[in-house]
């Protein structure tokens, strides 16, 4: 593991920026730290959102090799937003560092932290417009979507990191370990051809996942990379530029995700490296097809051996994220209720085989909200 990780592993909470917290992630949250940064690095505003909002762009380094990274293009996907702040501190405190140097006398990083601030204030998925902006790169309906592609244009990089964040469905290939970070190099077409910008990006994908399954064994996946045209990802690859995929997934218990940011700075800085020091020439492509698929076999919770109607039943409950006072609620939603279920539960509870109903002693059914239920007549809270 590079030098610079061990120091971030050691003193981390000196630099996590500790005005983000949470998931809800807006404009609001980020204009100090914006202006923190201001005073290192150079910010401006490269338009605004459908409803007004700026969409700044910081500029890091002086290096020749020009990375562009952009977050927060799902406005309810904030971990990465938090990690790229986290990231300009230590930038800003261990300026002295030799892979901190390395990497901003080799790279110019240009950073928009927050693509989506109409979305990130009303926490959702989409834009103003109810449009997805990672559906809209061939089509560039949405000025969003054109303030990124100008900035890539304009920019000509020579590699592109996009960060997201997935659900807490996925686990890092067949077995009962959540996908705590996952990776993808979007295809270029349907056939998802090993081209020269994908084989690079593997390669980078393959050495920041040899540096991070040191510390997070066994807790990284490899995202779907079926191609479509419409996504920013597909379209800048197929452009010729390598493009990677930075998924933050679940850690145990941290809903809010604040553990996981730890791990997407990591997978950043170890990134970032990989490309300043040429270190990813020397790995091999096969590396990133080692990496597990991700699959879909997590729930937030499974509630084992119930009885309903006098049948044994396994429940499974899936939390969904709902915005209320500047708040994320997480609100436990029956999605699953089978005789036996193949799949994990993040948390799981036992039954013994006890008659579960609703508080109302109603029959419990799927495709309802609960936050607790009787377990022979005892209260179990959900959440």
């Amino acid at each position: 593991m590079i030098n610079i990780l061990s120091s971030i592993l050691n003193n981390y909470e000196t630099f996590k920026e500790a005005s983000l917290t949470g998931r809800y992630i807006n404009a609001t949250h980020i204009s100090n730290p914006l202006k923190k940064a201001a005073s290192n690095f150079e910010v401006k505003v490269l338009g605004e959102s459908t409803l007004g909002e700026p969409i700044h762009l910081i500029k890091v380094g002086s290096g020749k090799l020009k990375i562009l990274m952009w977050s927060q293009m799902h406005g309810n996907e904030s971990t990465t937003t938090k990690a790229v702040f986290d990231m300009l501190n230590v930038f800003s405190d261990h300026s002295q560092d030799s892979v901190v140097k390395d990497i901003l006398s080799n790279c110019t990083l240009y950073i928009i932290p927050m693509l989506n601030p109409d979305g990130a204030r009303s926490y959702t998925r989409v834009n103003a417009n109810e449009i997805d902006l990672n559906r809209d790169a061939k089509n560039l309906t949405q000025v969003e979507s054109q303030v990124l592609r100008k900035t890539f244009d304009d920019l000509q990089p020579d590699f592109c990191f996009n960060l997201h964040d997935q659900r807490t469905i996925f686990s890092a290939g067949a077995n009962e370990i959540p996908a705590t970070l996952s990776f993808l190099t979007p295809s270029e077409d349907v056939e998802r051809s090993v081209t020269k910008s994908r084989g690079e990006s593997m390669k980078v994908i393959g050495a920041i996942y040899e540096d991070l399954s040191k510390l997070i064994p066994n807790r990284i996946g490899r995202y779907d990379d079926g191609y479509n045209a419409n996504c920013t990802g597909d379209t800048f690859q197929s452009l010729g530029v390598p493009t990677i995929l930075f998924e933050a997934g679940h850690s145990k218990g941290d809903y809010a995700r604040d553990k996981t940011r730890e791990y997407v700075l990591y997978a950043l800085f170890s990134g970032l490296n990989a490309v300043a020091a040429q270190a990813y020439k020397k790995i091999e492509t096969s590396t990133y097809f080692n990496i597990p698929e991700n699959e879909k076999l997590f729930y937030d919770l499974i509630l084992r051996n119930a009885e309903i109607n006098g049948k044994n039943v396994d429940i499974a409950i899936q939390f969904k994220e709902i915005l209320k006072d500047e708040e994320v609620l997480f609100l436990p939603f029956v999605e699953n209720i089978s005789p036996k279920l193949e799949f994990f539960g993040h948390k799981e509870i036992n039954c013994d085989f006890k008659n579960v109903t609703l508080p109302d002693h109603n029959l419990l059914t799927e495709n309802v909200i609960v936050d607790k239920i009787l377990v022979n007549y005892e209260v179990l809270m959900i959440n």
